[in-house]
This record gives structure tokens, C-alpha cells and sequence, in this order.
């Protein structure tokens, strides 16, 4: 039998049993984490190779002087060139590259540890956050999803379903994208139940159950919207192809009415196709999903179109809308957490912090 030498201590692994220990480290990171490192690891890579320096294994001080350059490095304009979630994410990435490779990772050395720490120190610009779409700003978008002629309203019915999933289920972007028609739940008592399979904060896969209610409007109904955009994803595959589609489209006219509660929507569990689809011109409707990127995009184009600066805006600002909105509301953080899926209040506090500093605040009670 052919065996594999473990060359740290020495063990002889079969090939079977090596191959068994690949997967297992492989699919402990998720993809997304791996692209992430592959990226870090090509830039320190580049930047040892220009500075005459081992990148492995590397030496703690190799390290340092790599974070510390990236620190001062400063844009034409004057600005910071990387932002210190980079510069941290960074070390974290050469770390696990030398973990992978079976040698002691450089950030081990205390020395590591108290750069970034300086680098922290020093680097007390605040992050930049993007701003959050409360109920108001969520309105104002949907109105321009309300042009139903062919083939615009095509994507009006798809942003208008991602916009409302978005905000009332406190998504991330990626989570949206994610979705697949199987982890659309109807509840005739409820509205509407997502299944996110996996998160940021989730990499278990242990997934979350995330409920849309039913909304007073039916511009602004999540489950409604939804089931709008399921019908035209339903005629798109359907066997009459585009005039199916256009009639569909002609059915679903404006939003001034609900569809939630007629009970024609069952769950598909046996359906993985992405929920929210690519468009390509002329209404047509692609196979594939939309990234987290596109997401992005729809939310800054529908922003431009609301008048709003979509440069304040991107992916984040839903959830982020989502969360100003309830504490301005009144919720409380528990309740806040069981949509957003939080394991903690320190983040939920940045958001109230930042976003709605004067709710709870004694500033109110003053008598100024």
C-alpha cells in the first residue's frame, strides 16, 4: 500500500486517509473565505518577491514589516491605501496559509499581535458604514418598481421581491443571493418564511428560519411581492416561453392589490433553482443567480432613480435599514437579533449608536 509521509511527526498516512483529511480542512473554510485568503496570499506573495523576503515560512518580523507597511501606505488624494479591516483580515490570511501548509503560523509571535495592535491604535479613523434604508427610504424605491410594461417591469417585479426580502428579513446581501426557490415557505397565518441555509456567522450551515409578515400595502407586502416575482420565474420556464412571460407580466399589473392570502403558492421543496435570477435584455430572465455584487448594484441603481446619492448606498444598507428602523421603532435588541440572526448585542450597539443615537437617549428628558 502507498502511504503519505506526515513530515511534521513523522506518521504515514494511505492515500484514502489523506485524502479524507483534505476534505475534512477544505470544508471546514467556506468559499468565500478561501477566495479571500488566495487573494492575501498572492499580494504578500508579490510583496515578499519585490522586498527580497521568504513568504514561507515567513518570519514573524517579515510579517510585521508587511503590515506595517501596508499602514502607511497613503492614496494620491491622501487617504489611507488599505483599510485596517484589510490589514487584519491580512495577517489572519498568512496565518492560515502557514497553518495549511502544516508550519507554525508567523502571527504565534507575540510580536504580531502588538503591531496590530499599534496599527489599531494609530488608525482611529472611524470605519466607513454605508447608510441604512429605513421604511421611509424603502418606499420611496419601491415606487419606482411600479412601471409593469414590457420588458422594464420584468426587472421592477424582481427588485421590488429583493428589496422587501431584503429589508424586512434583515438579509445580507450574499444571503439573498443564495436563496433558492425550495427556501421560499408559504405560511397562510404568518406571510411568507425564508430558510437561509448558511451565513457569515453561520458557517456550520446550521441555517435560520426568517419570517415576512404580511404588510398593510400591497406595494410594500413582502409575501406579495415574492409570489409576484415566483409567477413570472413560473411563465419564464414555462412551455409558451416569452409570450408566456409577457402575459404574466400583463397579470401581475401594478401592485395595488394582494396575492398573498389567494392560496395558489405552495412550497416547492424539491426546486434548488436561485430565487432571484439574473436579467439579461429584453425581459429575459437567466438560469443563474444574482451575486451578492448585483445586489449591490440594484440597490444603487434604485437609489439614483429615487434621487437618493447611491454612493451612500449598497448591499448592507438593507440590513442595516432594517435594524435603525426597529430600535427606532421601539424593539428591543432580543427582538431585533431573532430576525437578524446576531449572537450578541455588540454590533446591534454600533447600529443604535450610529443610526439612532437620540432613542433611549437621557438627552431627551433634560428639559433643553
Amino acid at each position: 500500500m502507498t502511504l503519505i509521509a506526515d513530515h511534521r511527526h513523522g506518521e504515514l498516512l494511505s492515500p484514502a486517509d489523506a485524502a479524507r483529511v483534505q476534505e475534512a480542512l477544505d470544508n471546514s473554510i467556506s468559499d468565500a473565505t478561501k477566495t479571500a485568503y488566495a487573494s492575501d496570499w498572492r499580494a504578500f506573495t508579490g510583496w515578499c518577491s519585490s522586498s527580497g523576503y521568504r513568504p514561507m515560512p515567513a518570519l514573524a518580523e517579515t510579517v510585521i514589516a508587511y503590515l506595517t507597511f501596508m499602514a502607511s501606505a497613503v492614496r494620491p488624494d491622501g487617504r489611507h491605501a488599505y483599510a485596517q479591516s484589510t490589514i487584519v483580515r491580512r495577517a489572519s490570511s498568512i496565518n492560515a496559509q502557514h497553518v495549511a501548509a502544516g508550519m507554525a503560523p508567523p502571527g504565534a509571535d507575540g510580536r504580531v499581535t502588538r503591531a496590530l495592535k499599534a496599527i489599531k491604535r494609530y488608525r482611529t479613523q472611524p470605519q466607513r458604514r454605508v447608510a441604512p434604508l429605513l421604511t421611509g427610504d424603502v418606499r420611496l424605491l419601491l415606487e419606482g418598481t411600479q412601471v409593469r410594461t414590457w420588458p422594464d417591469g420584468i426587472g421592477a417585479v424582481r427588485d421590488a421581491a429583493l428589496l422587501l426580502a431584503g429589508f424586512a428579513g434583515a438579509f445580507r446581501r450574499s444571503e439573498l443571493a443564495a436563496l433558492k426557490i425550495s427556501d421560499v415557505i408559504p405560511d397562510l397565518a404568518d406571510g411568507v418564511y425564508l430558510r437561509v441555509r448558511r451565513s457569515k456567522t453561520d458557517q456550520e450551515g446550521q441555517g435560520q428560519i426568517k419570517g415576512l409578515p404580511y404588510g398593510v400595502h400591497p406595494l410594500t407586502c413582502a409575501p406579495c411581492a415574492i409570489y409576484r416575482w415566483m409567477d413570472l420565474l413560473d411563465a419564464a420556464e414555462g412551455p409558451d416561453g416569452r409570450p408566456g412571460l409577457m402575459r404574466a407580466l400583463r397579470k401581475a399589473g401594478q401592485p395595488t392589490s394582494h396575492i398573498c392570502r389567494d392560496g395558489r403558492h405552495q412550497r416547492r421543496s424539491d426546486n434548488e433553482s436561485p430565487l432571484f435570477r439574473s436579467l439579461a435584455g429584453g425581459g429575459v430572465i437567466k438560469p443563474k443567480g444574482m451575486t451578492g455584487h448585483a445586489v449591490s448594484d440594484v440597490i444603487k441603481r434604485r437609489a439614483a432613480a429615487a434621487g437618493l446619492d447611491p454612493n451612500q448606498y449598497a448591499g448592507h444598507s438593507l440590513r442595516a435599514g432594517f435594524v435603525t428602523q426597529a430600535f427606532k421603532s421601539g424593539a428591543d435588541s432580543r427582538s431585533v437579533r431573532r430576525q437578524t440572526g446576531h449572537t450578541g448585542d455588540a454590533i446591534l450597539a454600533v447600529y443604535d449608536r450610529e443610526n439612532a443615537p437620540l432613542e433611549g437617549n437621557a438627552v431627551r428628558s433634560i428639559g433643553l
